[in-house]
């Protein structure tokens, strides 16, 4: 199994204003962020609008952006609260050639834990994919706890986990009782990124990202380099963009973040809309504010005018 990476963006989808999928513009925008500081990117997740897309448009994601992604990883968000559409959507990611699998807590349904074991058990069983668990409760409403991830982390190609619940004593508890030091866990929220570096985990898979990622990935060298304190610094001074890509429910602040900056992603799918007069302005202020990483394909933005 290769290594995953640090930092992993869960990327945009960026769509046609007829709401299509653009998938050159897709291609695009994964070459910026990999040039930015990404070491790999999570195609198709929540972030990318994966409820809204289909199969077809998913594994065509899949295969354009692999074109572009070169050695880093690509990780396909196959996790659905299906098991068997998992294991479908699974092995045919596999098939398109991307590096492994990004499987979330099923949702609506609310397993019991050992209902969760057995979904992540039966889809890791399915594939060679090196699999990333992800908890997030707070989309999800199941949490997926400590002691399943560990039970979990006796399986070879479940590689680690994407916790986004904020419970840094659950997360600790997960650092410290995994015996193998190819499981990691990546930070699910940017606001947690430097905490949870902090408390010996591994990395994020960001959002922030998309606009900040030298930062970011320079913030973990700091840490990994035990200067926390400057590690910090950072964190600090990416706090107000962080706060405000979730000013209302992503991805619509982080699409409306790269119109605004001249790299343009399109809308979002229903039901999610754009960015209403209030919270679009609080974003354009905080990106105004904020030094951007992405390299643009033109330098007209009202940011960097």
């Amino acid at each position: 199994m290769g290594e995953i990476g640090r930092l992993i963006t869960a990327m945009v989808t960026p769509l046609h204003e007829d709401g299509s999928v653009d998938y050159g513009q897709a291609k695009a925008l994964a070459r910026a962020l990999l040039d930015s500081g990404s070491d790999g990117l999570v195609i198709s997740g929540t972030t990318g609008e994966s409820p809204t897309l289909t199969k077809d448009e998913k594994l065509r994601l899949f295969a354009e952006v692999k074109e572009v992604a070169g050695d880093h990883a690509l990780i396909a968000g196959t996790g659905t609260n299906n098991t068997a559409a998992s294991i479908d959507l699974t092995q045919a990611a596999e098939g398109q050639g991307v590096d492994g699998a990004l499987l979330v807590v099923p949702y609506y349904n609310k397993p019991t834990q050992e209902g969760l074991y057995r979904h992540f058990s039966a889809i890791a069983a399915s594939t060679r994919l090196p699999c990333m668990l992800y908890n997030v409760p707070g989309r999800t409403v199941t949490n997926l706890s400590s002691e399943t991830v560990l039970r979990l982390s006796g399986i070879p190609n479940i590689v680690g986990v994407k916790e986004g619940s904020g419970d840094l004593d659950q997360i600790g508890a997960i650092v410290d009782g995994v015996n193998r030091p190819d499981f990691h866990v990546w930070s699910g929220d940017d606001k947690d990124n430097f905490a949870i570096m902090r408390r010996g985990g591994y990395g994020a898979v960001s959002v922030a990202s998309h606009l900040a990622g030298r930062q970011i990935q320079e913030m973990f060298q700091l840490c990994i380099a035990g200067r926390y304190k400057e590690a910090e610094a950072i964190q600090n001074r990416l706090a107000p963009l962080i706060r405000d890509l979730f000013v209302i429910t992503s991805p619509i602040p982080v699409k409306h973040a790269l119109n605004y900056i001249g790299f343009p992603v399109g809308g979002c799918r229903l039901p999610l809309t754009e960015a209403d007069e209030k919270s679009a302005a609080i974003v354009e202020q905080t990106v105004r504010e904020t030094t951007v990483d992405l390299s643009l394909p033109s330098a007209t933005s009202p940011a960097r005018r």
